[in-house]
């Protein structure tokens, strides 16, 4: 056996193993170390006998170090999804994006098939201008292929100094040939809480993604709603479409805003500090007010925990699509290298013991997305009695009286906020189904 085979053999078990032993030794002692260890020796074995095989006959030269974090990469790799190796620079850059201000494009993305998929684009972002979507697979970067690619590689050409374009081919669904986006950069600042008033007595607060402050935001947002009616509001529509997820302490918080008791989610694992159990305090922002929550296949983690809670708890109505299912908790553990490692360690579940992992969240009212064009219909065509030439007198108005009170009723229409089906076909349908609510509730 050559001494090259032999220091790579005691290198391999140095890192694995954390011994420092001879080949000689481990071979004759090979029995009584499995017994007593459950070292798997021969696996050991296999892997020294391809890095040396690679280190003499690979076409070109590779060093120790790349070959070992490659090592690292197939490893975690091969767990699931999620987990990653993430050397020192890319460490930097995770830490860089969790700001929340960071050059790039805006999108949420994982692993499928090889490729990039999209999570989610994140609202206001220029890659939700640009009209990507959540579950489009990207094929080629400026080009070049992502096939073959780490989940971090295309991370790192995807992000790069504002202004900058970008060409991201993609494969869409129900697309019959590939789709091509120029996306330019620019510096992503994550406002992760909006609101509006859809209709008099009806709000709508859309939550982007979960960050620390993110419970703290959606209550003085619904306070501001809360305001602007009176210190009443008749129901809420709480929009988590393409929320690719986020911190889940904001997740059990956003969740303990609605509901006055109770289990809201708890998580399992193998270690003892991986296990959490969230509770509700008492108290609800809404009163008891009706509330819908929308959800699609890009809504993912945080706001799938978000939905699970409302919907059993029996606190809101969940209307949309699937969610993405993602049930498991990633921990990031730095490394003495600078670098760190983010491996799964838990999965979490709704309050009744239902794990999202793979399954999502089935909403209570199936919603596809449709897109409704306005009719050309125009309103000055229309003919009224009114309009009519010698029509008898209205005997407790006159007609001056009825033009005028037609006058003041469509300028109140106009000064007040009217949500329109071509807008949003799916929030549209919430507002329709939290006003039932409201009358059933008042009935």
């Amino acid at each position: 056996m050559s001494k090259q085979y032999k220091t790579v053999l005691v290198l391999v078990f140095g890192i694995f193993v954390g011994i420092s032993v001879s080949l000689t030794s481990s071979v004759l002692a090979e029995k009584k170390t499995e017994t007593s260890s459950g070292l798997p020796l021969n696996e050991l074995r296999n892997f020294s006998d391809i890095f040396a095989r690679i280190k003499t006959d690979y076409v070109e030269e590779v060093d120790d170090k790349t070959l070992l974090e490659n090592a690292i990469r197939g490893m975690l790799s091969g767990l699931d999804p999620h987990s990653t190796y993430l050397n020192p620079d890319e460490y930097k850059e995770l830490k860089i994006g969790t700001t929340g201000k960071f050059g790039g494009l805006g999108i949420q993305v994982g692993m499928e098939d090889g490729f990039a998929k999209v999570i989610s684009p994140i609202d206001d972002t220029p890659a939700f201008r640009a009209g990507l979507q959540a579950g489009d697979l990207i094929i080629s970067l400026d080009g070049k292929s992502v096939k073959g690619m780490t989940l971090n590689d295309a991370v790192k050409i995807m992000r790069g100094d504002p202004g900058t374009d970008i060409k991201l081919t993609v494969i869409r669904e129900g697309a019959d040939k590939p789709l091509t986006f120029t996306v330019t950069r620019d510096i992503i600042s994550v406002k992760s809480v909006k609101s509006r008033i859809l209709e008099p007595g009806y709000g709508y607060i859309r939550i982007s993604n979960f960050q620390s402050k993110t419970a703290r935001d959606l209550v003085n947002e619904l306070s501001k709603l809360k305001k602007e009616n009176k210190d009443e509001l008749k129901g809420l529509v709480l929009d988590l479409r393409n929320n690719p997820g986020g911190v889940l302490n904001a997740a059990a918080d956003v969740s303990d805003a609605f509901i006055n008791k109770g289990k809201l989610v708890y998580t399992d694992g193998r270690i003892k500090n991986s296990d959490f159990e969230f509770n509700a305090k008492p108290g609800d922002i809404m009163n008891g007010a009706p509330v819908v929550v929308l959800i699609n296949g890009g809504s993912a983690s945080a706001s799938e925990i978000v939905a699970g809670a409302l919907q059993d708890h029996n606190r809101a109505v969940i209307m949309g699509t699937k969610s993405f299912g993602k049930g498991s908790v990633q921990t990031i553990q730095e490394l003495r290298s600078g670098g760190a490692v983010k491996i799964t360690t838990a999965r979490y579940f709704t309050p009744k013991g239902r794990s999202i992992q793979g399954e999502g969240i089935t909403p209570d009212i199936l919603l596809e997305r449709y897109n409704i064009s306005d009719s050309k219909d125009d309103p000055s065509m229309h003919i009224k009695e009114s309009d009519l030439n010698g029509i008898i007198s209205n005997p407790t108005k006159s007609q001056q009286a009825i033009q005028k009170a037609e006058e003041e009723a469509k300028k109140k229409e106009e000064k007040q906020p009217h949500l329109k089906a071509s807008d949003d076909f799916q929030l549209f349908e919430a507002l329709i189904v939290l006003k039932s609510l409201n009358i059933l509730g008042r009935s």
